[in-house]
């Protein structure tokens, strides 16, 4: 094993100040890799190699190459198939090779910039593989009681590939739900692409949902079918697989038959969590789909949001960046102070009772510049509330305030009361024969009319409405259309077609 030293100088060349020549470099190695070619010379590799800044010599090429070899990521070998002269073999030539080093860092690169690069998938093909190798699994395991008996290797394959589509979707679906709250960054891109994408988005989550909860059921219950016998092929699978480890004893291989049919166990455990329910949690289906159903709303209040903006609404700092524009424009404090005055409503408002004594002599229409000064206490300008420690202010005497509000109450139900005694005679009368209303008897009929023609489906249908209140009771019965009723009012003349109308009290006022 390689010491944490030596492990750190393969990382070198990502950190140097060359860093992207070397990159380019190891690249070729990897796509040689890739092609199955097992060693490449400088000039194979300056050929080659995709350069990101200008064209290097091939001198460099050699030091760097040199330098690669040194940090370990490449191996050497002298190159004697060229040499056709004495001083060919005292050249230093080299054919170079990923080590072995090198190689794991390659891999874990491509795995590193693989998983920054993909995007969260919910693949609804998966769903129908893994159905169709529950299928194909139960299928085998009824001819385990012919005289066949069980394929185990054809029951391990197919086993396999379930475990193989079955990791894809678990990955990509924790991708997806953990990345699905992290929306575009609107204000970088075109509105109009952002919202075509988001609705395609929507598109691609109700077909995944739709299919979701079509095929869930069914995998369902091919797992709680397969679940009495799958145990005892788990063994049989554990049992084959077995026969590969090392020959280190007939103990350690019962070992080994042991922990691989444990681990087929633990597999079938997340499968079976996946789709039905274990104990108190619910199955890691039912959360996807809740998430992907969750992610709608999301996408849609983004989609508002962006034609907000097109229609021209701004936010908050948009205002006060506009308003600081103004206030930078303004010719003189004068100018400066009307406008502080009308963009925050700093108007005279003596009805905040703050100093009771001051405000009894001061009308609340007096400007704050001319009325004498306010005591304000530190904890209001601070908290937004005044908590005084000293004891209450004496209570105002408000008994003629009451009284006066008793009285215009008392004036104005008795004027309400004599509208009802105007209007709810209980016996048919015209629209045209109604007169002249007051103020609160036209209100009274006007309230009248309205429930009654919200019951109205079309203008020559009789309508009989109770008020919600349940004291009156209105039956309006439309004229001929050449009828005209006016009704005139304080407030001038109402006119429309007449109606016979019956307004009856259901029970004696209170």
């Amino acid at each position: 094993m390689q010491s944490s030293a030596t492990a750190a100088e393969l990382f070198r060349h990502l950190s140097t100040e060359k860093s992207s020549f070397y990159r380019c470099i190891m690249d070729v190695f990897a796509a040689a890799k890739r092609q199955y070619r097992l060693q490449l010379r400088p000039d194979e590799v300056f050929a080659e190699a995709s350069w990101a800044d200008s064209l290097p010599t091939i001198e460099e090429v050699n030091s760097a190459l040199a330098q690669l070899a040194e940090w370990g990521n490449l191996d050497s070998q002298p190159d004697t198939a060229r040499v056709s002269s004495l001083s060919d073999f005292y050249r230093a030539r080299f054919l170079y090779r990923l080590s072995h080093g090198g190689e794991a860092v390659e891999t874990s690169l491509a795995v590193f910039f693989q998983t920054l690069q993909r995007r969260a998938e919910l693949q609804t093909v998966a769903l129908e593989d893994i159905a169709s190798r529950l299928q194909a699994l139960q299928q085998l395991m009824d001819h385990d009681g012919t005289k066949d008996g069980l394929d185990v290797a054809k029951a391990h394959q197919v086993l396999r590939d379930l475990v193989g589509v079955f990791n894809d979707l678990a990955e990509n679906a924790q991708a997806f739900m953990a990345g699905v709250a992290r929306s575009l960054e609107l204000q970088r891109a075109e509105a109009s692409a952002v919202i075509a994408y988001k609705r395609r988005l929507i598109d691609y989550l109700d077909r995944f949902l739709s299919d979701l909860v079509r095929r869930s059921d069914s995998i369902s219950q091919l797992i709680q079918d397969l679940a009495p016998r799958v145990d005892a092929v788990f063994l049989q699978i554990a049992e084959r697989e077995a026969r590969d480890s090392a020959p280190d004893g007939e103990e350690n291989q019962t070992s080994e038959k042991m922990r691989r049919w444990q681990a087929w166990g633990e597999r079938w455990k997340g499968l079976r969590g996946w789709f039905l329910s274990t104990g108190a949690e619910p199955p890691q289906a039912e959360l996807l789909r809740g998430r992907a159903r969750a992610a709608i709303p999301q996408l849609l209040g983004a989609i508002a949001t962006l034609n907000d903006r097109r229609s021209g609404r701004s936010d908050r700092s948009a205002d006060f960046r506009m308003l600081a524009h103004w206030f930078a424009v303004c010719g003189s404090d004068g100018e400066a102070h009307r406008m502080a005055r009308a963009a925050f409503a700093l108007h005279p408002a003596r009805h905040f009772s703050l100093n009771l004594q001051a405000d009894d002599e001061v009308p609340a229409s007096t400007p704050w510049g001319e009325a004498p000064p306010l005591q304000i206490n530190p904890r209001l300008r601070e908290y937004g509330e005044a908590a005084p420690r000293s004891p209450l202010a004496r209570v105002r005497d408000r008994s003629a305030e009451r009284a006066l509000m008793a009285e215009q109450l008392s004036e104005e139900s008795r004027q309400i009361e004599a509208a009802r005694q105007r209007l709810a005679t209980g016996h048919p009368v015209r629209l045209s024969e109604l007169g002249e209303l007051d103020t609160h008897a036209f209100g009274l009929f006007q309230s009248l009319l309205g429930e009654a023609l919200a019951e109205q489906a079309h203008p020559d249908q009789i309508v009989e409405r109770q008020t919600g209140d349940g004291l009156l009771k209105i039956r309006m019965e439309p004229l001929g259309v050449a009828t005209e009723a006016r009704i005139v009012t304080p407030a001038g003349v109402f006119a429309g077609r007449d109606h016979l109308v019956t307004i009856t009290f259901m029970q004696a006022p209170l």
